[in-house]
């Protein structure tokens, strides 16, 4: 996210409290850069068509920010789907995915997932040999357009947050490759299965080094080889490299790129791009996240133990991780005035903290930043991936509002609307209002 972008958000704050989206009734809102979503879409197809000569599919991974006019956008822009449940399939569809741009991916499908994959056409990677044994049967009880395959944990090892290292020895996912008689079973598989096309890996996301991702990738390439070698034909004609990008939530600098991952992935695995395999990426959090801005309202300041608190309108409801482990996932804010204006005045050092009922609800704590005032705005920036799509409903806590945006040549910002804010309704409607005297009958 460079000087441009910076400036769409500055502009974006302002037209926010401007054009009514934020007000003393309404908060807390969302927004979304659309031409940021685009540059990111651009960035990725750009860093692997220039290195690969083979054929690329990239699947945006739902989970990242399942929202249906995202998924819509990203797929005008050339992007994919990958989705890991019933869910997240609804809506890749109903953002009008076809099942040729959809991979299926979860540690535990049931039966019905993977028929109706299968009746679609939607590829799929299974996670276990279980599982392959179940698409088995259902291979063998109707035909079925679906490029299949099978997810391989190369035990490469763990980043610097374990949640989120998928390559670990003791990982859920994907078949353990290092473990005694596991390499030769999967090869097996393969071999009794001419319909088995496509091998999967990931090796995480969030706090794991580029190093170590294209280690992952060489290990999957590398059991291909062997696969392809002892069927004597070109029988893994895919590789799905999953995705992972980490993103830099310090500054509005985007590092590590696309560019740097693609180079290097074409250094450690030169044969993966000389045009023998069709690639499948999953990059999910490096597309949205810098596109992402939540603002909420400062509804008020006070003083204790001698430090200011700013009590906003955001906080675990939208940024989960962050309150949770501030430690793993610190975010940045930005201070505006009550006007949408970038706030001035002496640096000091406060808490923010959200309007949940319990003392850890914290976006930022020992924060050195212009002095917070009553009716200000706080901007919580990277928040377009794993926060304000993923509502936590702590204290019933509405789901705010999502507004994408866009810039015109003379300055002038509009807005969409990417999601409505939840009611008051819709929680008692989510929270069983319909059956109110179930209990007491």
């Amino acid at each position: 996210m460079g000087p441009m972008a910076s400036y769409r958000r500055d502009l974006a704050v302002r037209a926010a409290v401007t054009q009514g989206l934020l007000t003393a009734e309404s908060p807390v809102v969302a927004l979304l850069d659309v031409a940021g979503i685009r540059a990111s879409a651009t960035a990725l197809t750009g860093a692997f068509a220039a290195v690969t000569r083979g054929g690329v599919l990239h699947a945006f991974a739902v989970k990242a920010c399942p929202l249906v006019p995202v998924l819509r956008l990203l797929a005008d822009a050339g992007i994919g789907a990958e989705v890991a449940s019933p869910g997240e399939l609804a809506l890749a569809r109903a953002a009008g995915l076809p099942p040729s741009r959809t991979v299926l991916d979860s540690p535990a499908k049931t039966p019905a997932e993977l028929r109706e994959a299968l009746a679609l056409g939607i590829a799929v990677n299974a996670d276990n040999l279980q599982e392959l044994a179940r698409i088995d049967a259902l291979v063998a009880s109707a035909p079925t357009a679906s490029p299949l395959g099978l997810r391989v944990n190369p035990q490469v090892g763990a980043g610097s947050i374990g949640a989120l290292s998928t390559a670990t020895a003791t990982s859920k996912f994907g078949v353990a490759l290092r473990d005694e008689g596991a390499r030769e079973a999967v090869v097996r598989a393969y071999l009794d299965r001419p319909w088995l096309t496509r091998l999967h890996t990931h090796t995480g996301s969030q706090g794991v080094p580029l190093t170590l991702m294209a280690e992952g990738v060489r290990a999957a390439y590398e059991l291909a080889e062997e696969i392809n070698a002892k069927a004597g034909r070109p029988q893994v004609d895919t590789l799905d490299i999953g995705g992972g990008l980490p993103v830099n939530f310090a500054s509005e600098e985007e590092t590590p790129t696309y560019a740097d991952h693609a180079r290097l992935l074409a250094a450690t695995v030169p044969g993966l791009f000389d045009g023998r395999y069709r690639l499948v990426t999953e990059f999910g959090r490096s597309l949205l996240a810098k596109h992402g801005t939540v603002l909420a309202r400062v509804e008020y300041t006070k003083t204790s133990g001698g430090r200011p608190i700013a009590v906003t309108h955001a906080g675990v409801q939208l940024a989960t991780r962050t309150v949770y482990a501030p430690e793993a996932w610190p975010l940045r804010i930005l201070a505006y005035d009550s006007e949408g204006r970038p706030r001035s005045g002496r640096v000091t050092v406060q808490d923010v903290a959200g309007p949940a009922c319990f003392a850890g609800d914290l976006l930022a704590a020992g924060r050195a930043l212009p002095l917070l005032h009553p009716g200000d705005v706080v901007a919580v920036p990277d928040t377009g991936a794993y926060a304000f799509a993923h509502h936590y409903a702590y204290n019933s806590l509405p789901r705010p509002a999502v507004h994408g945006f866009v810039l015109a040549d003379d300055g002038a910002v509009s807005f969409a609307t990417v999601r409505a804010a939840q009611t008051p309704a819709e929680i008692v409607a989510e929270a069983g209002g319909a059956h109110a005297d179930a209990l007491v009958r």
